[in-house]
């Protein structure tokens, strides 16, 4: 049992120094690579190149060097209302909610202050040296237990390490796992005025304080990040039961919440470490608002999640699925008609799909209660879009069968749009189906229908002229293709060609780009591998006829074999000139035979003497259509 542990303690401390080494590695790449480019900028490089580069470095040299010197106040409030206002203008772009409260510790000085006055006249809490500390052992002896979130961490030196006002220093603490709820001023710190002299709140009093006087002695649900267990939360709890020990508080906080990481390229993603994306840089370059959603909603709240590229291109795979459900489902809906049959049909699709739309339900509620278990509840809905989607090809795919149910499918959708909604995925409004918001929705509109009108009242126009001019069937069927591929993309209309019959779906343009876009880049890339191909082909195709004639009569290829040959250049003897015997000649034949097979490609050259020239040429002509494929394909 001992040596078990003692294994599992090697690997976990292997473990740390493996994730330490790679720590240290990733920071002696980044200043590398801001030495390298201060060196590219040289000696002429401006001040906001400068700052670029290495700023954070910079500022850490000038705080640690210049930072006393500090007196403003109001650049402490500039400083952090610049990125309050980024970070509320970033939860908009996300789509989160706007809090009820949003509270400041500056503006809270005066609570702070009462409630660590409160927490000393429980004697859980002693001045020293103008600084005030939370007694953890008269906590304990009060009947409280400090460290519960991380009992085991209590007292360890590399997680106190993080917690600047846990650390042991100048004498101050009665006990090291003591901590400071308020400190003494220092040089380049803004401070107020306390019974205690200028000083500064502790790094964890302003939460208990501030959150005590919004919401009272009890907290239902408290959440933040997996490294925050001790000391900040376990600090937090200890400071409000010591604050509230006069009603009997043992329990502040009844459910924590605490998150995974977000990695990326196998390391926390931190400000320490600089290797963080924003989420403005996330949003301008690899996801939309809804796909970050997507990813965060797919991803255990209580594990570590990877940021990248694959999960990028993973959640755009996701939402493109939903769009298409819903879409699928506005065909259906806006085709319905009285006169079609509403009787589910004896095959039992619609009875099997109704029983599909009941368990999905049940799997979502189920989820939710494990846990909160949001990515078994996406993966019930995605399950669910696929049932549907399938149900639907297979009635379209049979005109002459059962139409599909719309009732049924919209069921379905509004029970995908409702779970996504509550996810904040959708901003459709209750009455509504889908994502919300969908280009095109202007069409419904009087305004938005003119530049529909003006496309149709065109292409009438292109096909009048075209039946007046006799043109071919096959001009006609390219102008609707152009109206399908150029018109309507423009306008944000996906049109689908179904069998005899087209339906339209609603798109963002800049989608309906990309994916032109894309689908033009496949087909100059094969049209390419097919120029390759071609090529190859007729390169292997003029390598043999030049080998053909190259090649020698065979009663010379076969001299150092046979001495003599018959009419029929069948060896009649041996290179020494012995006749052959009988089985001797047979096997000889067989060789010839090998031979003349070799050599039947000479009789098409005789017949046709401008073969062999005329292949060079037409290799030539394929090696230029080639190289203007491949810079057709590179230019799309």
């Amino acid at each position: 049992m001992q040596q078990a542990k003692d294994t599992s303690k090697l690997e976990k401390l292997a473990k740390e120094l493996e994730t330490a080494s790679a720590q240290e590695q990733l920071k002696l790449t980044q200043l590398q690579k801001a030495q390298d480019l201060l060196k590219q900028k040289g000696p002429q490089s401006s001040v906001s190149d400068i700052l670029a580069i290495c700023g954070d470095t910079l500022g850490e040299v000038l705080d640690k060097r210049e930072g006393h010197t500090v007196t403003d106040k109001n650049i402490f409030r500039q400083h952090a209302a610049k990125f309050e206002k980024e970070f509320l203008e970033d939860m908009d772009s996300l789509g989160c909610r706007r809090p009820d409260v949003m509270t400041r510790v500056s503006e809270y000085m005066t609570e702070i202050v009462e409630y660590i006055q409160t927490i000393m006249g429980n004697k859980m809490a002693y001045e020293s040296n103008g600084s005030v500390h939370f007694d953890t052992q008269a906590f304990r002896e009060a009947g409280h237990t400090y460290g519960k979130l991380n009992p085991w961490a209590v007292g360890s030196a590399a997680l106190a390490a993080d917690d600047p006002d846990t650390r042991q220093g100048n004498g101050e603490k009665r006990h090291p796992t003591d901590f400071a709820l308020w400190k003494a001023a220092k040089p380049g710190e803004p401070s107020w005025d306390s019974p205690w002299g200028q000083g500064r709140p502790g790094w964890h009093i302003e939460c208990s304080a501030m959150a005590s006087r919004i919401i009272g002695a009890r907290l239902d649900i408290h959440s933040g990040g997996e490294d925050l267990r001790f000391p900040h939360h376990d600090n937090e709890l200890a400071q409000a039961e010591a604050h509230y020990h006069g009603c009997g508080c043992q329990q502040w906080v009844n459910y924590f919440l605490h998150t995974g990481h977000l990695s990326i390229e196998g390391l926390k993603m931190s400000k320490s470490l600089k290797n963080f994306v924003t989420i403005r840089e996330a949003l301008e370059t690899d996801y939309s608002w809804r796909q970050l959603r997507l990813m965060f909603a797919l991803s255990p709240w209580d594990r570590p999640m990877q940021y990248g590229q694959q999960a990028a291109d993973e959640m755009q795979a996701k939402e493109a699925l939903f769009k298409n459900f819903f879409q699928n489902v506005a065909v259906v809906m806006r085709r319905h008609s009285t006169a079609h049959t509403s009787k589910w049909a004896e095959d039992g699709q619609e009875a099997a799909l109704a029983k599909r739309i009941q368990a999905a339900q049940q799997r979502v509620h189920e989820a939710l209660l494990d846990n909160l278990n949001s990515k078994a509840a996406l993966d019930a809905l995605l399950d669910l879009v696929k049932d549907t989607n399938k149900y639907l090809a297979d009635r379209q795919g049979h005109p002459q069968g059962p139409p599909a149910q719309p009732f049924l499918v919209r069921k379905a959708a509004a029970y995908v749009t409702r779970i996504l909604r509550v996810f904040g995925i959708s901003t459709a409004a209750t009455d509504q189906l889908g994502f919300g918001g969908e280009a095109g929705a202007a069409a419904a509109s009087a305004d938005g229908s003119a530049k529909y009108l003006d496309a149709f009242a065109l292409f009438r126009d292109t096909v009048r002229s075209m039946a007046k001019g006799n043109k071919s069937s096959g001009d006609i069927l390219a102008a609707c293709d152009r109206i399908r591929d150029e018109t309507m993309l423009e306008l944000g209309v996906r049109l689908e060609d179904r069998g005899d019959e087209s339906v339209w779906k609603l798109e963002d343009p800049d989608v309906l780009r990309q994916e032109q876009e894309a689908k033009q880049q496949a087909a100059a890339e094969q049209k390419y591998k097919k120029a390759i191909m071609a090529h190859s082909k007729k390169q292997a195709e003029l390598t043999r006829l030049q080998k053909l004639v190259q090649l020698p009569p065979i009663a010379e290829a076969l001299k150092d074999k046979y001495s003599r040959f018959d009419d029929d250049l069948n060896p009649t003897h041996d290179h020494q000139g012995n006749e052959l015997e009988p089985k001797a000649a047979a096997k000889a034949k067989k060789v010839v035979d090998k031979e003349k097979k070799t050599r039947e490609g000479l009789k098409k050259l005789e017949s046709d003497p401008e073969l062999l020239s005329r292949t060079e040429g037409e290799l030539r002509q394929l090696a230029q259509d080639m190289d203007k494929v491949k810079l057709a394909a590179q230019s799309q």
